[in-house]
């Protein structure tokens, strides 16, 4: 029995030291970096990162009358539609409006206000930097502060002609972008 005691205690070792090697030869899960970030979207200091997102989904565009000139047309945002998936690929929650509305799978949710915009890559939607509302809800969007759009993918109105004859025609485009949460340090 205490030879058979033995032997166990050192095949637990050995797979625990096993165990232990391959975790330290593991790199850390990336941290989000707003180096890169212009100026106008980075979240100001004394924030932390609490939540990465993929946002993949669609917004819709209407043809409509530009404001002050009933002559003249243009495609108006209507609002967004994605699903907030983690780096895994997993649905955490959803994004909608408008108001722009971030609303996690636990139930709570947030609304925000933006504060500024910057370009992004020619053919997508501008990174955008959002001062979050409180949350509504307890869970994930408890204490969020601010929302980041970065990395984003399409998005932009349609380049179909919007005109008197096309006045009230919807159109969806596809997009996809991150959306950073930050909470207070």
């Amino acid at each position: 029995m205490h030879k058979t005691l033995t032997v166990a205690t050192r095949l637990v070792g050995v797979a625990a030291v096993t165990l232990l090697g391959a975790c330290a030869g593991m790199a850390p899960a990336p941290v989000f970096s707003q180096d890169s970030l212009p100026d106008t979207v980075k979240v100001p200091a004394g924030h932390r990162v609490v939540l990465e997102t993929v946002g993949v989904g669609e917004i819709t565009y209407e043809c409509r009358a530009k404001a002050g000139d009933a002559m003249a047309f243009e495609w108006a945002f209507v609002g967004p539609r994605a699903d907030l998936n983690g780096r895994d690929g997993k649905k955490l929650g959803t994004y909608f409006g408008p108001p722009a509305t971030w609303a996690s799978n636990d139930g709570s949710r947030i609304t925000g206000t933006q504060v500024a915009v910057s370009p992004a890559k020619p053919g997508s939607i501008p990174l955008q930097l959002v001062k979050a509302n409180p949350a509504t809800g307890s869970g994930a969007m408890t204490g969020v502060s601010f929302v980041q759009r970065v990395a984003t993918v399409g998005g932009v109105a349609p380049a179909l002609p919007c005109d008197s004859a096309s006045a009230g025609r919807k159109e969806v485009v596809k997009y996809q972008a991150d959306y950073i949460f930050w909470k207070a340090a």
